[in-house]
């Protein structure tokens, strides 16, 4: 059978190969190492040496109770030098296995390695369900060295559980860091760790833990789980109850390798010269002596409390708000009646009767400023029609009213005589506020019109009626773009923001990082996912009281437009124009503060500080438009060109705080920027804006300093105007000296500083000017300004304590932290927001009510300055 012959050649030949391939290695025996095992006792000291066939096994056992924790430490010492051949160190317990080697390496930046010989580690604790059980647990010691020596020492800790409100002193190396227990006693929801040191180096992390096993308490693993952050003098961490269903939790010091986490110097590396780069460093004596304290926090009866004290003192504004408007609309009811029966006869005698000028308030002869023509605020002869004919010229009725000096050369009178004209005339006239559409420019196209505007523009002396000559309606929709632009630019700016620090947060619930965020931890109260309620809710003011001015600048408007129906003089032709757009903006603004800076304090950091300044930059802006504008209704800024610098000063701001810090090359930008800004916007104001930056603006610098300075020495036509911008230059160019010479690190708080600063020179100019050219200040807003002065200085006063500051590392910052100072509940930052936000309310009082002793002067008897 071929079939069977085929397959019997087959086999042999497989037989064949088989028995040519090398017979199989021989594997050799495994060596057996000896053990030996030794039956220890706490607080004894073992020197002993191990090898590579020795494996040394020490048996320890003690009494665990339910209701009493003891921590235990196992601390061990290796006497010889072979960094390659460590000894391993493996402690088995009952529910838990911890091993380390020794030398024990620790890994700092750039992959630094550093080699510690002494090593001690606190043991986990398991749980007991038995009141009293016996627990085993063996430590064993093995190397592949050939021969090591060691010692090796267990004991129990001491105080290991932490009590409430008792300071625990305690030291921690990198290799021998330190972990307590804290247990939540009966009716306390919420504790706060403190821990401090009088030394700043070395760096440390603080870490809070549940209780379970293994415990992450090495420079390498601490950040693995729970909540954390570093520390030089001082750290504080709030825990709740709910977060741990244990009711307990563990209290975590390691020092680290290095201090440069903590801003300390990153150390030369490798120290000697002959050192590999690989080879381990010896840190020798790295030893920190820290403090521990756990005390309750505060309860929810405080919060309330809190809450209530906050809503109860800003609801107060509304309520005193309520109070006056209610005495001032009597007041009015009560002279109106008045009035009535004084223009009726009397029954006896047939004739009016007079009115007591007590009761009128003296009108404005009094102090010789924009009087009527019979010296009677009663009078209503000498109201004249400033935006008369074209006719008439501009000047002024008695010059001696300003104060100032009168021209040297006779004059003609150019005015109308009080006498000659009277309210009928001006309240007979048609009014054209009509809801057709007006646009600004269809003003602004005839050459005689802007021939007429240089004429008057450039007129030694300036009087309200010659820069406010344009249609009502033109300049309300002009400066209502203000409130609509800004309210456009709240919501897109707005939401994005609130996105972002509901991310921040999260972050560092879900990661435990506490370095993100720079609170005053020392008194930052949690409330559901935020981590410093108190900061969020003191700004509640600002929204509140943006919102109360809002109200007052309605009602205001509501009663103007009343007037404006009724034909009434004073409302058309006597007073500051009335345009409550800019109003309307700032009282938005101030909402919005309110809401950035509560986002800003969900998680400040230096990545989101603009969003706190943001908008007090507009502030500012806004608050100088609006003083400018009382008495240059005509020629103040539009709302797209005002808004578009702020934002260039908002770019400014971000730039400056990501890449100004030490950069010279930006300071040197942009100091030459704010000179150049100044010098531009103080010729704006010089000439009112009737010049032109073109190709000849150099020629025409020339020729003036030529006719001026060279051929005739003159001084400015505008004194007054002058003395504002040359002090302004001056704090302007030495700002930018500053800035340029030390520059700050905080550079949004610099450019915040530098409005302010304009603010309050053109804010004391104003009064300065108002008091010289006659006009008095009336009691509200004296009041306004006394008061808010005062809160002005305390919330300064609270402002520069500085709780926290993002220009330091995180554990640096803590340093400044500091406890709360009312109600248990706020600290000083918080007390700066109530402050604030009361100062800045008053501060638009003040301009809102500061020219309210012209509503009876005719505009061309008020002096623009």
């Amino acid at each position: 059978m071929p079939g069977a012959g085929a397959a019997a050649l087959a086999w042999a030949l497989l037989a064949g190969a088989l028995l040519l391939l090398p017979p199989p290695p021989v594997l050799p025996q495994p060596q057996w190492r000896n053990v030996s095992e030794t039956e220890a006792q706490f607080n004894t000291t073992y020197t002993d040496w191990v090898d590579a066939n020795l494996l040394h096994i020490y048996a320890f056992n003690h009494s665990v109770r339910r209701n009493r924790t003891e921590g235990v430490r196992v601390s061990v010492n290796v006497l010889s030098d072979h960094k390659d051949l460590p000894v391993l160190f493996v402690v088995r317990q009952k529910e838990a296995v911890v091993s380390f080697q020794v030398p024990l390496i620790l890994r700092g930046l750039y992959q630094r390695k550093y080699a510690y010989q002494e090593v001690s580690r606190t043991l986990c604790q398991p749980q007991t369900k038995a009141e009293v059980e016996t627990q085993h647990f063996y430590v064993d010691v093995s190397t592949l060295s050939l021969n090591a020596s060691y010692q090796l020492r267990v004991t129990r800790v001491e105080n290991f559980v932490l009590r409430t409100n008792e300071r625990f002193s305690f030291n921690a190396t990198a290799a021998q860091p330190q972990y307590f227990k804290y247990e939540f006693p009966e009716g306390v929801d919420s504790v706060i760790v403190k821990v401090t040191s009088a030394m700043a180096f070395p760096c440390s992390v603080i870490s809070i833990q549940d209780i379970l096993c293994p415990v992450y308490d090495l420079d390498n693993n601490v950040a693995f789980i729970g909540m954390y952050q570093t520390m030089t003098k001082k750290a504080a961490i709030t825990v709740q109850k709910k977060d741990f269903p244990s009711h307990s939790f563990y209290v975590v010091v390691v020092v680290k390798t290095e201090d440069e986490a903590c801003g300390g110097a990153l150390h030369y590396y490798p120290l000697s010269k002959n050192a590999s780069p690989d080879e381990p460093m010896d840190q020798h004596n790295r030893q920190k002596m820290l403090e521990v304290m756990v005390s309750p926090a505060i309860t929810s009866e405080a919060y309330v409390s809190s809450v209530l004290f906050c809503l109860s003192i800003f609801l107060s504004f509304y309520v005193l708000t309520l109070l006056i408007a209610c005495w001032e609309g009597c007041r009015q009811h009560k002279r109106k009646g008045l009035l009535s029966a004084m223009d009726s006869p009397s029954l006896d005698t047939g004739h009016s009767r007079s009115i007591p000028d007590s009761f009128l308030g003296r009108g404005y002869d009094s102090y010789g400023y924009g009087s009527f023509g019979n010296g009677s605020s009663s009078s209503t002869e000498g109201v004249t029609d400033s935006l008369g004919s074209t006719e008439v010229s501009y000047s002024y009725v008695g010059q001696e009213q300003f104060k100032r000096r009168t021209p040297s050369a006779p004059t003609r009178p150019l005015s109308i005589p009080m006498g000659e004209r009277s309210l009928e005339n001006v309240a007979g006239r048609p009014r054209l506020d009509s809801l057709s559409s007006v646009e600004e420019d269809d003003y602004d196209t005839l050459a005689d019109i802007d021939y007429d505007k240089n004429v008057i523009r450039t007129k030694k002396y300036l009087c309200v009626a010659d820069l406010a000559r344009k249609d009502k309606r033109v300049l309300r929709k002009k400066y209502q773009i203000y409130f609509w632009n800004i309210a456009t630019i709240a919501v897109f700016y707005a939401l994005p923001v609130i996105q972002l620090v509901i991310t921040y947060q999260t972050v560092v619930n879900v990661t435990g990082n506490q370095d993100i965020c720079y609170y005053n931890f020392l008194c930052a109260h949690p409330l559901g996912n935020l981590s410093a309620f108190n900061n969020i809710l003191s700004n509640l003011g600002y929204v509140l009281l943006g919102l109360l001015f809002l109200l007052i600048i309605l009602q205001r408007e509501i009663n103007y437009n009343r007037a404006l129906m009724r034909n009434d003089a004073h409302a058309l032709e006597c007073g500051i124009p009335k345009h409550f757009g800019l109003f309307y903006a700032m009282g938005t603004a101030l909402m919005m503060e309110g809401l950035l800076s509560a986002c800003y304090h969900v998680c400040p950091n230096y990545t989101n500080f603009q969003f706190d300044t943001s908008f007090m930059y507009m502030i500012a802006g806004l608050c100088m438009l609006k003083l400018y504008q009382k008495r240059h209704p005509d020629i103040n800024a539009s709302a797209y060109s005002a808004y578009a610098c702020l934002a260039l000063v908002i770019f400014f701001s971000v730039v400056g705080v990501v890449f100004g810090k030490g950069n010279t090359a930006f300071w040197i930008v942009f100091s030459v920027i704010h000179i150049l800004a100044t010098l531009l916007l103080s010729t704006q104001l010089y000439y009112m804006g009737r010049w032109k930056l073109d190709s000849g603006i150099l020629r025409r610098i020339l020729h003036v300093l030529y006719t001026d300075c060279v051929r005739q020495c003159s001084g400015p036509m505008y004194v007054d105007r002058m003395v504002l911008l040359v002090m302004g230059n001056i704090i302007n160019w030495s700002l930018a000296a500053y800035g340029l010479i030390v520059r700050p690190n905080d550079f949004a708080s610099y450019l915040l500083a530098i409005g302010i600063c304009n603010l309050l020179l053109y804010f004391a100019f104003y009064i300065i000017m108002k008091l010289r050219s006659g006009e008095r200040i009336k009691l509200i807003p004296l009041l306004c300004i006394i008061s808010t002065s005062v809160v002005w200085g305390f919330a300064l006063f609270f402002f520069f304590q500085g709780l926290s500051t993002w220009q330091k590392t995180p554990a640096e910052s803590r340093e400044h932290n500091r406890d709360c100072i009312l109600l248990d509940f706020f600290d000083d930052h918080d007390i700066w927001h109530f402050l604030s936000s009361i100062a800045m309310f008053g501060s638009f009082l003040v301009l809102l009510t500061l020219d309210d002793d012209l509503d009876c002067v005719q505009r061309d008897k008020i002096y623009v300055f």
